[in-house]
């Protein structure tokens, strides 16, 4: 492995799941600055378990995570579509800025500056009209742009993604790709994703994730290295644009 002082985030022999059953096994990884790492593999393999492992939302049952940041506010999030409160009462500028909440920012609220950047996030995503709205009021596509800008608000040194282009319409989520190519230039990024075929044009390296992991140091991955990565995704390709489809599992 690389040197550990080097990496902003590393995991050493990692296991995780839910009540005391693995989901994860003997898992190593780092995230090194400028890394744009793409994370696929089967659902249920383990992809969502690593990036909580990697928030410390869920602690392994065993190994060690470590991190080199600079502050809490370092990991900016984007996750799963499904795992918003789309009823939950708060206008999109709060979303945004929850991103920046200290415990003194929950008391004391937000400098101009914070919502000055919220709204800038917003004309980049193309719905700043949607500052004042209520997030119960979005469309799908428009809550995966706000939760995006939530995400970055913070300037994290890493960025991670869980399905960023689930309810994202075909225009914005090529904007979005070429997004993230330039926060890379500034950040690492971690980008789950079932679709290896589109995303191989934007990440660097892609870890595939299923019970264990295996970390690819290229965009460019066959069939026959994803079987031998026990990681069941087929690659089909439509003329000149990559797909990428789930066996059956």
């Amino acid at each position: 492995m690389t040197d550990s002082k080097k990496a902003l985030i590393s995991l050493e022999n990692i296991s995780a799941g839910y009540d005391g059953k693995p989901v994860l096994k003997d898992v190593n990884m780092e995230v090194l600055p400028g890394d744009f790492i793409g994370v696929i593999g089967p659902n249920g393999g383990g992809k969502t378990t690593l990036i909580k492992v990697i928030l410390g939302l869920l602690k392994p049952i065993s190994g060690k995570v470590s991190y080199n940041l600079d502050n809490n506010e370092a990991i900016g999030y984007l996750p799963q579509f499904n795992q918003i409160d789309h009823k939950f009462p708060i206008t999109v500028l709060d979303v945004i800025l929850s991103g920046k909440s200290g415990k003194k920012k929950l008391f004391f609220g937000h400098q101009k500056s914070d919502k000055k950047e919220a709204v800038r996030l917003l004309e980049n995503m193309g719905v700043e009209h949607l500052v004042d709205e209520s997030i119960g009021e979005l469309s799908g596509g428009q809550m995966q742009r706000v939760f995006l800008a939530r995400a970055l608000i913070s300037n994290p040194q890493v960025l991670i993604l869980d399905e960023p282009n689930t309810y994202v319409d075909n225009k914005f989520e090529g904007e979005l790709y070429e997004m993230l190519r330039e926060y890379n230039k500034r950040m690492s990024i971690i980008m789950v994703s079932h679709d290896v075929g589109t995303i191989s044009a934007y990440v660097k390296t892609i870890a595939c994730v299923n019970e264990s992991l295996h970390y690819h140091r290229s965009n460019v991955i066959t069939e026959k290295q994803l079987a031998s990565y026990n990681c069941p995704i087929q690659l089909v390709t439509h003329g000149d644009v990559p797909h990428t489809v789930l066996k059956q599992h």
